[in-house]
């Protein structure tokens, strides 16, 4: 049952769907009555608007949690390159570590909610500087995982190594969400089954591949289960 939790939100590789899932989550949760909240510590790719730059994963998480936060607060560190976040701070004078984001995630944390959401980048193992990596926010934090699969060729081996290296850090995976990704994909069905039998989390749901739409995030919420986190 959920209870004034967080929860870290990683996926298999970067492009799985995470922010697609995390929005998901922040609507069943608010369908359920609850007071949401979700951070993106860290964003790589940022688009000019009026604003200011924006990343827009993180907007797409202002859209869908039901407490309100000033963009820095979602988003406080926000690199304009799609590229790595190390090698786009160091690119632009800076330097990324795990005490700093933890202490913006814990101010921002201060707002009160039932549920918070922080979003990771790319995969479990992504550098923050030349020595930390972004998994030891996590960590800091004592945050359970929500691991998003990208649902594709490789899969299984993808999700299988994040979930030993999760669980290697001392972190619990709370559950995972199977995101089809490759409508194409052979054997999903199959690929699915062996997942649910080796991956030792709660399967959240299966959310079906989406062309794009501006309901999204409705389609995935209406495709997970959060009553089992």
């Amino acid at each position: 049952m959920l209870s004034s939790r967080h929860f870290f939100v990683t996926g298999t590789d970067t492009d799985v769907g995470k922010t697609l899932v995390a929005c998901g989550i922040l609507k069943a949760a608010e369908a359920r009555g609850l007071r949401t909240l979700a951070i993106k510590p860290v964003a790589a790719g940022a688009e000019h608007t009026a604003e200011g730059l924006r990343n827009q994963d993180a907007v797409m998480l202002m859209a869908a949690m039901t407490e309100t936060l000033p963009y820095h607060q979602v988003n406080p560190v926000l690199l304009e390159p799609p590229i790595a976040p190390h090698i786009a701070a160091e690119q632009a004078g800076k330097r990324i570590t795990v005490s700093q984001l933890a202490g913006l995630c814990r101010g921002a944390m201060m707002r009160a909610a039932d549920i918070v959401l922080i979003e990771g980048a790319g995969g479990w193992r992504v550098p923050l500087n030349r020595y930390e990596l972004l998994s030891g926010l996590a960590v800091e934090l004592q945050a359970p995982v929500i691991l998003v699969v990208g649902m594709k060729l490789g899969c299984i081996n993808h999700a299988l190594l994040t979930a030993d290296a999760i669980r290697a850090d001392g972190l619990c995976i709370a559950g995972w969400v199977a995101n089809q990704i490759d409508p194409q994909m052979s054997y999903f069905d199959e690929n699915l089954s062996s997942l649910k039998a080796m991956l030792g989390a709660p399967c959240l749901g299966v959310v079906p591949y989406l062309l794009g739409s501006e309901r999204e995030a409705d389609v995935v919420s209406a495709s997970l289960d959060i009553s089992i986190l």
